[in-house]
């Protein structure tokens, strides 16, 4: 028996030898997995395109965005009152319908996902939503003209071009990293001899670094149009600075049309999320009507027996798989209560402190500048550095991580805010400031650096993170579910956001962002406490049968 082994052993080394000679692709053993470099793949050029339109989203969509606040809270300026300003509106109506725009641009992803999984496919998708886009961005420049402003349309305008714009921004974000993540082909780890040292091509960390790549593509064009857009704002007017995105976005139509022939479209099918909220209602609906039964040990499996369609069993299973995969997400809304912190109430607390002649809300570009320091960072270095060190470090560890840089951000922002309120001349302001009275305290705006800086290091391994964990985790069929629902939990952190509006207000800031630093950073421990053993990766099936013929062998 022992020689008969021996033969056998001898024989597929001598396969593999020959395999790899002639270039042939070879999985690696389990071994070799644990024992071999883990590297990235080659990226295609397609995705790089989508890479680029993402970063034209960026530009149109943060930038336009991060300058709403002022254009709500403030009057327009005057020769004693240089802050920018247009509708005069106030601080709680400005983060209240900022609020409001975020929450429909990652609701209406949802409804996009079946729009483009059953009807319009990715590709067409994304085509679609960016002409709505470009229509959304006319609407705002249109209506932001001083004439429009005097004849009372500035905030119908707005509200029209909000909701224009986040039903197109759904359609984007539903359609680009899907149809990013398609482009690359390889499913399973493969051997590579790159300069006389084998090493494994990885599609795990590959596809983690196309997200990094779409984070970092989004983050740099968020980075440019808040520091020109903020500067044109406050130096000239607020249609100008709607009017350059005008011009931008309208580059990635292009790029789209231009690279058309090349991407992998996969066709659209029948929706999974409309079949998912049929087996959902007639799976609750047979639990109710009969009861706990003892042969069906998932709520799921009692629409096994009712739901009429081709792989029905195989599509309950898959969505047992997507929900096992999306219980994480149920802790994400309060990654976003704080993010959304920067756009919104980072921008007004700018206001209240000395900037100089620097606009307030350019202090917001300061997180994705450390996004983009900080992601190539973590994709390039640490992360390598610790899979050599045999030091897992896998989603779960990274958005834990996040959820604590989140709660040290905004703890630290709560600091900054009782430094604001003991500053002359206004303190609390508890009374309004004249108007020909100063209307900044006496703090320099350098304080809110590190505030900007832990919630850039939140984002980059909450968001990141989060992303790549919804695609790997998902089951294939599954995965623009699963997005979505990544998606909607920034939808949720929204209109959590819209509840604190009362408590939104001077001067009880402080102990708004207090509760909330202290709430994330609890919910960061509970989420390792809960999840942590999902960071040890369970090999494939195929894995564990090349295991046990290993074994054998030895």
């Amino acid at each position: 028996m022992k020689e008969i082994q021996s033969v056998d052993v001898n024989s597929n080394i001598e396969t593999t030898f020959n395999n790899q000679s002639n270039g042939i692709e070879m999985e690696p053993t389990v071994e070799e997995l644990a024992t071999l470099e883990h590297i990235l793949d080659r990226i295609p050029l397609t995705v790089w395109s989508i890479i680029f339109c993402e970063m034209c989203e960026g530009f149109a969509s943060t930038g336009t965005y991060q300058i709403m606040q002022n254009y709500i809270q403030f009057p327009e300026p005057t020769l004693n009152n240089t802050q920018a300003g247009a509708l005069d509106l106030g601080q709680q109506t400005a983060t209240a319908l900022t609020l409001s725009y975020s929450t429909l641009c990652f609701l209406s992803p949802i409804a996009a996902g079946i729009i483009a999984d059953q009807f319009w496919g990715r590709y067409r998708t994304l085509v679609v939503a960016s002409v709505i886009y470009v229509l959304g961005l006319i609407i705002l420049v249109t209506t932001s003209i001083p004439a429009s402003l005097k004849n009372g349309i500035g905030l119908p305008g707005l509200i029209c071009g909000m909701i224009t714009m986040g039903i197109a921004t759904g359609g984007f974000k539903t359609a680009s990293g899907p149809l990013m993540a398609e482009q690359y082909t390889r499913t399973k780890p493969v051997i590579k001899e790159i300069k006389g040292k084998k090493k494994i091509v990885d599609p795990k960390i590959t596809i983690q670094s196309l997200f990094n790549w779409l984070c970092c593509a989004y983050s740099l064009g968020t980075l440019v149009s808040m520091i020109i857009l903020t500067i044109v704002e406050r130096y000239h007017s607020f249609w100008l600075a709607y009017l350059i995105p005008l011009g931008i976005f309208p580059a990635s139509l292009i790029v789209l049309f231009i690279t058309r022939q090349r991407y992998i479209r996969v066709p659209p099918t029948q929706s999974m999320l409309v079949h998912v909220f049929r087996v959902t209602y007639i799976a609750l609906t047979n639990r109710w009507r009969l009861g706990k039964q003892q042969n069906k040990k998932h709520w799921l499996d009692y629409a096994k027996e009712t739901v009429e369609m081709e792989h029905r069993n195989q599509f309950i299973d898959d969505f047992k798989e997507t929900l096992h995969a999306c219980r994480l997400f149920v802790f994400f809304p309060f990654f976003w209560i704080c993010y959304n912190q920067i756009s919104g109430n980072l921008t007004s607390q700018a206001a209240q402190m000395n900037t100089g002649s620097i606009p307030n809300d350019i202090f917001g570009c300061i997180t994705p500048l450390f996004v983009l320091i900080f992601a190539p960072i973590f994709d390039k270095i640490i992360c390598p550095t610790l899979r050599r060190c045999n030091i897992e470090f896998g989603s779960v560890k990274q958005i834990t991580c996040g959820f604590f840089a989140a709660a040290l951000g905004i703890g630290y922002t709560a600091i900054v805010q009782h430094l604001i309120y003991s500053a002359e001349p206004n303190f609390n302001y508890e009374t309004e400031p004249c108007l020909t009275c100063q209307t900044f305290n006496n703090i320099n705006v350098a304080w809110q650096l590190p505030s900007h800086i832990f919630l850039a290091i939140s984002e980059t391994l909450t968001y990141i993170s989060g992303q790549d964990y919804a695609f790997t985790k998902a089951p294939a069929t599954m995965k623009s579910i699963v997005m979505s629902v990544f998606l909607a939990t920034a939808a949720v952190g929204g209109v959590f956001n819209i509840a604190l509006i009362p408590v939104n207000i001077d001067p009880k800031l402080v102990w708004m962002y207090t509760s909330i630093a202290i709430v994330t950073f609890v919910i960061a421990i509970i989420f390792y406490i809960l999840f942590r053993k999902d960071d040890v990766q369970i090999l494939p099936i195929s894995d564990l049968k090349r295991r046990s013929s290993v074994l054998s062998i030895r």
